[in-house]
């Protein structure tokens, strides 16, 4: 099930150095229904010039810039792909062949294989960094889309799963909780009744999340942020005044909440500007947005328009 474009109101973006354009080119030629659908190169940005690409992966929304070597995609936010044998009868068949493209130059954090909660599960790093919990299921009940985020609280942020969701639900519209699966007795460090694994739906979109206690060597960070796309200044100012959590995190449109998720709070209309505009339109966009914390819809509109 794929969610029309229009309706995709929260996009994860990925941020490279400078491979966003190879990493989409490869991302795309793994699934079905995917394509880059957009490349802006942004000029003269802090990060010296900055490729910016659209593209969407078995039609979900995604953005990826290359922006520097500023921060590093690691396993705290991963990608699940559901293969469903209902759908899909070759799903079998296609869950090893995505796993044997995604292990060329990557590495399996747990090995494609047979699990307690799926008969063919595996977590794997590919060769840019990103990581991707692919697993054959069968969905009785409410089906799930191909593509969910997934946000993996450790360290400090470890045991507040829950709480996030909650908070989550309280700010999107068109939200609801899905399944909630706890740690049992005797997991540890995983303490009992703990978010072993937990979906919810954030405007008309499903994410995942859940607590892990164990000893990691990242935690969540600006490398996979989520852009909410908003249509109008008082949208803008809505999801701005909620998550923004981190006063030194604002600027040009992203903030940190207050779990560690980074959010881009993005006009609709920019995207249209950006892709459609003259360099010289883009460059007026880019020279006023980059002064800006929160966007001022107003302004990025009459520097389009310069």
């Amino acid at each position: 099930m794929s969610i029309s474009l229009t309706d995709q109101t929260i996009v994860p973006h990925l941020w490279y150095d400078k491979e966003a354009k190879e990493a989409a080119e490869f991302y795309v030629s793994l699934f079905p229904d995917s394509k880059i659908t957009n490349v802006t190169t942004l000029l003269d940005t802090p990060s010296g010039d900055s490729d910016l690409v659209s593209f969407e992966i078995w039609g979900q929304k995604f953005m990826a810039i290359s922006a520097g070597p500023y921060f590093k995609i690691n396993p705290s936010v991963s990608f699940m792909v559901n293969f469903d044998p209902s759908r899909d009868k070759d799903a079998r068949e296609r869950i090893n062949e995505v796993w044997n493209k995604l292990s060329d130059g990557g590495t399996a954090l747990m090995p494609l294989d047979k699990y307690p909660f799926s008969e063919r599960y595996g977590w794997i790093q590919d060769k840019y960094g990103l990581t991707w919990q692919l697993i054959l299921t069968n969905p009785e009940g409410e089906v799930r889309p191909a593509i969910i985020p997934s946000i993996l609280f450790v360290g400090d942020q470890c045991g507040k799963t829950e709480e996030a969701i909650h908070f989550y639900l309280s700010v999107f519209k068109n939200s609801k909780q899905g399944l909630t699966a706890r740690y049992p007795k005797g997991m540890e460090p995983d303490k009992e009744g703990t978010v072993m694994f937990a979906d919810f739906m954030l405007a008309n979109q499903w994410f995942a999340a859940m607590d892990s206690a164990h000893e990691h060597q990242f935690s969540i960070n600006e490398a996979v942020s989520f852009m909410v796309y908003c249509d109008t200044q008082d949208e803008i100012d809505y999801y701005w005044g909620k998550l923004s959590e981190v006063p030194e995190a604002e600027q040009c449109g992203w903030l940190k909440d207050k779990y560690g998720v980074s959010w881009q709070i993005v006009p609709r209309e920019m995207d249209e500007m950006m892709s459609k505009g003259t360099p010289e339109q883009v460059a007026s966009i880019t020279k006023a947005f980059l002064k800006m914390k929160k966007f001022d819809l107003a302004e990025l509109q009459k520097a389009y328009k310069r």
